[in-house]
Formats: structure tokens, sequence, C-alpha cells
């Protein structure tokens, strides 16, 4: 008789078994992102509860590194003449002061006539006063006699100076001008020289041009420091100011991280791009930055609340972002997000989920791996 009953229960138990296992395989028949894990597997998962938190969202923006315009140096001829040498070289290194070209001019020759014809004139009149000043005393001429004579010492010594004021308008030294003044050689060639120290990053000349003081003939750039320019979308313009600290990858460099702070964020809209320029300054001492180069930009935006999923509760499925919601404490159901990039562990929640549910954030792999068999053995 006891045989018997444990024979019975033996048969019992195996069909209630079998039965559990026809439901369990029904289940995720009709619901493949069903599962319920074995104890074994469930042992091993751990569970978290959908949350909020502080989140800064990093913006990364494309953008390249650029000349900075604070220590860049466009230079161009004093006066109207022709290039007769050229010193410097695209791309050569050169002091503040170094000639870089040289013209001759006409004009400037004229200008130093006139300058010696001043200062000629200047002499006549203040050896005249001399003179009137002695024949005054002697009872000899006039008080308006000499007054005249005064008169016209004072005006020549106006022009003496505007004829050297011009000189140096011209690019010519003070130096230069007191040697003309007491050698009297007119010199009509001049220097185009370096207003900065840097380097030579265009030159627009050729031997022989005719070149005019409007023309731009050489751009010198300091490369010590440069830009890193980029474009932020408008809709994300209220997320970045003056001072925030902000990292720049450069390909070029291996996508090594740079970092600097935004020194200025554009107070207009580019109609076309419906962008926003904004800028950094990067120290470049080691000659590594080159213009041109291209940048990505990463700026860390302002705090905000974000609901969010630890980055281990995420499975990639059918080339989507998922995780695992609990059901019941038997079973779990895979539910479809959509979220943003990684940050720090954690990644924002931007839809497939409201908040406070318990879901999967250690072992959800396991746990996918186990469903898609059990979805396999349905099949």
């Amino acid at each position: 008789m006891k045989k018997a009953l444990i024979l019975a229960l033996t048969v019992f138990s195996l069909a209630a078994c079998k039965e559990s296992a026809r439901q369990e395989t029904g289940t995720q028949a009709n619901d493949p992102s069903l599962v319920a894990p074995a104890a074994e597997l469930r042992a091993q998962l751990r569970l978290g509860v959908v949350d909020k938190a502080l989140i800064s969202e990093t913006l990364r923006v494309a953008g390249q590194i650029d000349f900075d315009e604070q220590h860049l140096a466009r230079i161009g001829a004093t006066v109207t003449g022709r290039v007769t040498q050229i010193d410097a070289l695209l791309g050569q290194e050169v002091k503040k002061g170094d000639v870089l070209a040289r013209l001759n001019s006409s004009e400037l020759s004229s200008q130093q006539l006139s300058y010696l014809k001043a200062r000629a004139e200047l002499e006549l009149n203040r050896r005249n006063v001399e003179r009137a000043r002695a024949l005054f005393d002697a009872d000899v001429i006039s008080a308006a006699e000499l007054q005249r004579r005064e008169s016209e010492y004072q005006i020549s010594r106006a022009e003496a100076r505007a004829a050297a004021d011009q000189l140096l308008l011209l690019g010519v030294t003070q130096q230069a001008i007191e040697r003309l003044g007491t050698q009297g050689a007119v010199n009509s060639v001049t220097p185009v020289v370096a207003s900065i120290a840097g380097v030579v990053v265009e030159r627009k000349l050729a031997p022989g041009q005719v070149v005019q003081p409007a023309d731009s003939l050489f751009v010198i750039a300091d490369l010590a420091r440069v830009w890193a320019e980029a474009e932020v979308p408008e809709q994300q313009v209220s997320q970045v100011k003056v001072g925030q600290v902000v990292s720049i990858l450069v390909p070029a460099l291996g996508n090594e991280k740079l970092t600097g702070k935004l020194i200025f964020v554009g107070q207009t809209v580019n109609p076309e791009t419906r962008t926003v320029l904004v800028r950094t300054e990067l120290d470049n001492r080691d000659g590594r930055l080159k213009p041109a180069m291209l940048a990505s930009m990463l700026i860390e935006a302002r705090p905000a609340e974000r609901l969010v999923v630890p980055a281990s509760a995420v499975v990639r499925e059918s080339d989507e972002d998922h995780v695992f919601v609990m059901v019941d404490e038997q079973s779990f159901r895979l539910a479809k997000v959509k979220l943003g990039p990684e940050q720090q562990g954690r990644r924002v929640v931007l839809s497939g989920l409201q908040g406070g549910e318990k879901i999967v954030v250690e072992g959800a792999f396991h746990l996918n791996n186990e469903r898609n068999r059990k979805e396999m053995e349905g099949a």
C-alpha cells in the first residue's frame, strides 16, 4: 500500500513537471519576449529600480583647429613700389622686425626729396631769423620785418615736421630720417618687415610685381596658441556658455583628449546651417596642432535630472537596445528602449521606460541567452 502511494506521488509529480514545462513552452511560444529562468540562473541575477539621477549630457560637435586671430598679422607695403627681393619663404619662422621683402619706390624717393627741401628751407629761415634779430638790435629793420621772418621760420619748421611724419607713415624709421637729414642720401628701397614673431603662413607676391599699400603680401601667425572652433546646433546652444570646460579630440593625434575652456559663444545663428559658433583656446607650444586639422569638441552641459539605467542592464537584440523588466517573481520581459550614449556607466532613457520598474541590472546577457535558447526550442 505504501509502495503504491509512493509510486502514485512520483507519477503525479512527473506529470506536474511535464505540464509546467508545457505551460512554460506555451507561454514562451505565445510571447517570445518573456522568459522564466531556472532557479540557478535567477540566483545569479541582480535587480534594480529604474530611477532618476543628475546627468551632465555631453554634446559632441564637429569642428577644426584654426589660427588664433589675436596673434595673426597681415603685412603689406607702406608705399606703392615694385618688388625687388623676397627674403621670407612660406612656412619660415621669423622674428619681429625681420625683413620679409624689399621694394623700390619712386613715391618714397619723391617724399625724401620733399623732406630734404623742407629741411633746407628750415635752415635758410633759421639763419634769416638770426640775421634779422641782429639787424633789429642795431635798429636797421623794423619789428614788423623781424616778425615776418620769424613767422616764415615757424612755418618752415611745421613743414619739415610734416615731411618727416609722412616719411614715418611710409615706413621710414626715425633713425633713417635723421641720417637722411645729415647725409642727404636718398634711398628708394624700402623693406617689408614682420610686425610679430611667428610662421609665414601666406605669401602673395612675386619678383617684379607692383604692389599697393592696400595689398596683403604676407600673413604671419604665432602658432604657440591656436583656436578650436565648432558649430553647435541651435537647439542645444542653451546648454553651453563661456567658461565651460570642453574636451577636444583630434583624429590626427590619435584622438588624444585635449582640455580647454570655451572663450566664445556666438550671439547669432548661421541661417544656412542653423548652428552657433563656439571657440576654445589651446596651448600649442609643441607645434603638434596644425590649423585646418579636423577635431571633435565634447561639451559637458549643465546637470539635469534624467531617467537612467545602468549600462550593464542593456542587451543588444536585432541591433536595438533592450532591458529585462521584472513581470513577477518567476519571469522577466525583454523590453525595447531608446537610450542615450553611455556616461560613467549609465545611460539616459529616452523612451521605453516610465521609471519605477524593476529591471535586471546584472546577468541580463545570460538571461537573454536563456530566452533565445527557449525560443529556439519552442520553434
